[in-house]
C-alpha cells in the first residue's frame, strides 16, 4: 500500500501551538522562531492543504472557520501519535506534574478518581502541594493548580470545574435550637465559621435569607475545609460551606441549617500558564480533568 503524503510536521507543530497558546508571538517564543519564520511554516501548511487557516492583519493571526475545522480534526490524531511514539520509546522516565490543590477538593474529589488517571497514563506522577497562595505560584513552583475563586486571572488558561450552592452547616442539636425559620436575634449569638477562600459566601447567604444586617457574636476563619466541617460537627459554630463538600462528607453529625438555595460566588477552576499546555504532563492532566467531571 502506498504511503500517504504527510504535511510538514514542523508546520503542524507551529499551527497547533498558535491555536493552543492563542498568540502567534507566544508560539514563536516557545519554538524559538522569529515571527516571519513562524508565518512561513503556517503558509507552507496552508499551501499543502489548500485552505487559509488564519486571517492576518496588523501582525495578528486569527483562526478562520476552515482553521478551526482543521484543528478539531487534526489535534486528536497528533495526540494519539505522541502517545504511540511514547509507548514505543525506550525512555521510560516518569512524567512529573507539580499540582496545587486545596485539601478538601483533593480528598473528596480528586483522589478517589486518581486510579483512573494512573491506569490511563501510568508514567504520569503527581507532586501534590496544598500550601497557601496556589494561584500566585502557578508557573513558578507549580505547573498548574485547582483553585477556588470567582474568576481566575485572565493571563491563565482556565477551565471551570463546577458551580456551587452555599449552605450553612451545623450540628443537628444546634439546628434544632435555632429552628426552621431564620431568627436574627438567635443567629446574632452564634459563631460563624468561614473558609479563607470563601470570604464573600457569608454575605451571599445573609442576603439570600434577607438578613444582611446580621452581626454574629464571632466569625472564626479557617484555611481547611475539612477542619471547618469537623468544627461544625463538634458544635463550635455554623459553617458556611459549599453544598458539594457537605454532600460528599456524608457526616451524620452535621446538617443543613434552613432549606434555602444560595448561589455561590465561587467555583473550582483548573489554571495553568498557556505555555504550560505544551508540556506533556500538564496536557495529559488537563485533558483528563476536562473529561473526568470530578
Amino acid at each position: 500500500m502506498p504511503v500517504r503524503r504527510l504535511p510538514p510536521l514542523r508546520a503542524l507543530e507551529a499551527f497547533v501551538r498558535i491555536v493552543r497558546l492563542g498568540s502567534a508571538r507566544a508560539a514563536a517564543d516557545e519554538l524559538g522562531l522569529s515571527p516571519s519564520a513562524l508565518s512561513r511554516r503556517v503558509a507552507n501548511l496552508e499551501d499543502f492543504i489548500g485552505k487559509k487557516l488564519f486571517t492576518r492583519a496588523h501582525q495578528t493571526m486569527k483562526l478562520t472557520d476552515d482553521g478551526r475545522v482543521f484543528y478539531d480534526a487534526v489535534a486528536p490524531h497528533l495526540e494519539a501519535l505522541a502517545l504511540a511514539v511514547e509507548g514505543q520509546s525506550e525512555n521510560h522516565s516518569l512524567l512529573r506534574l507539580h499540582l496545587g490543590v486545596l485539601p478538601l477538593f483533593g480528598s473528596q474529589r480528586l483522589f478517589p478518581r486518581l486510579p483512573e488517571l494512573r491506569k490511563l497514563h501510568p508514567r504520569l506522577h503527581l507532586d501534590i502541594d496544598t500550601g497557601p497562595h496556589l494561584e500566585n505560584r502557578v508557573g513558578d513552583t507549580l505547573d498548574c493548580a485547582i483553585i477556588l475563586t470567582r474568576t481566575p486571572d485572565e493571563s491563565f488558561h482556565s477551565v471551570q470545574l463546577d458551580h456551587n450552592l452555599v449552605h450553612a452547616i451545623c450540628s443537628p442539636e444546634l439546628a434544632a435550637e435555632l429552628g426552621n425559620v431564620p431568627d436574627v436575634e438567635k443567629l446574632a449569638k452564634q459563631t460563624f465559621l468561614i473558609h479563607n477562600e470563601l470570604p464573600d459566601s457569608f454575605g451571599a447567604w445573609k442576603e439570600a435569607l434577607g438578613i444582611s444586617n446580621l452581626e454574629p457574636a464571632a466569625i472564626d476563619h479557617y484555611d481547611s475545609g475539612q477542619l471547618i466541617l469537623e468544627a461544625a460537627a463538634q458544635g463550635l459554630g455554623i459553617a458556611i460551606m459549599h453544598d458539594d463538600h457537605f454532600r460528599r462528607a456524608a457526616d451524620k453529625r452535621i446538617t443543613q441549617l434552613y432549606n434555602v438555595s444560595v448561589e455561590s460566588p465561587y467555583s473550582y477552576w483548573f489554571v495553568c500558564r498557556p505555555k504550560a499546555l505544551e508540556t506533556r504532563p500538564v496536557r495529559l492532566f488537563h485533558d483528563w480533568l476536562s473529561q473526568a467531571r470530578l
